[in-house]
């Protein structure tokens, strides 16, 4: 679709797991996209994620968690999930939080915290994964979060989606070396959801 519109070849080079929003980077000539997959693989690239969890996450800190590779019929058919764990470190921080009052579960209020993601390693699903390995599963995610949860969003706000975003690219461009910062905000939903729990001004807005 893309290429039809620029009328040339693109390159993918930033992808992101269906159910996340956000930043996509793509390139229109082949050494440039060479140069910025190295960049990718060497870690070189910061990228920045903004995600909902279950519960109050701690102000800050660094997950360090080896993550397997996950097999996928469509996405990744040649992923092995029997070869040995990779590393996987993700930092965060939590911007702000909210209680609802609505029970769930044992509990008769519901706590979340807006969160933004730096993942220093890119293996697959890495941020859901590694959110849910610290007992704070994302918000809106089928496969690793919480079903109470995700239920209590879709009857009060009509969520529909995970609540993961791009939100950030930084990099040095490829030929000129000049520092690049692609941002991407939050979309009219989000931004009114988010508003909604006190968290305007936490957040890029598009």
């Amino acid at each position: 679709m893309l290429k039809q519109y620029l009328d040339s070849t693109v390159y993918t080079i930033h992808r992101l797991d269906r159910a996340t929003s956000g930043v996509l980077l793509f390139g229109k000539q082949k050494e440039a996209a060479q140069a910025m997959n190295a960049a990718f693989a060497e870690r070189r690239v910061e990228k920045t994620y903004l995600c909902v969890v279950r519960g109050y996450t701690e102000q800050e800190g660094v997950i360090d968690y080896p993550l397997k590779p996950i097999h996928d019929k469509k996405a990744d058919p040649f992923a092995d999930p029997d070869k040995p764990a990779k590393e996987a470190v993700s930092e965060y921080r939590r911007l702000g939080t909210v209680e609802l009052p609505v029970p769930v579960g044992r509990y008769q209020t519901a706590r979340y915290s807006l969160v933004e993601v730096r993942p220093k390693s890119g293996r697959k699903h890495q941020i859901r994964r590694h959110l849910k390995h610290i007992f704070h599963p994302l918000v809106g995610d089928t496969r690793y979060g919480d079903g109470k949860h995700n239920q209590l969003f879709r009857d009060r706000f009509g969520l529909e989606r995970l609540l993961l975003m791009a939100t950030g690219l930084v990099f040095e461009h490829p030929v000129s070396g000049a520092r690049v910062e692609l941002r991407s905000g939050v979309d009219a939903y989000c931004d009114g959801l988010f508003t909604e729990f006190g968290w305007a001004g936490l957040y890029p807005v598009d």
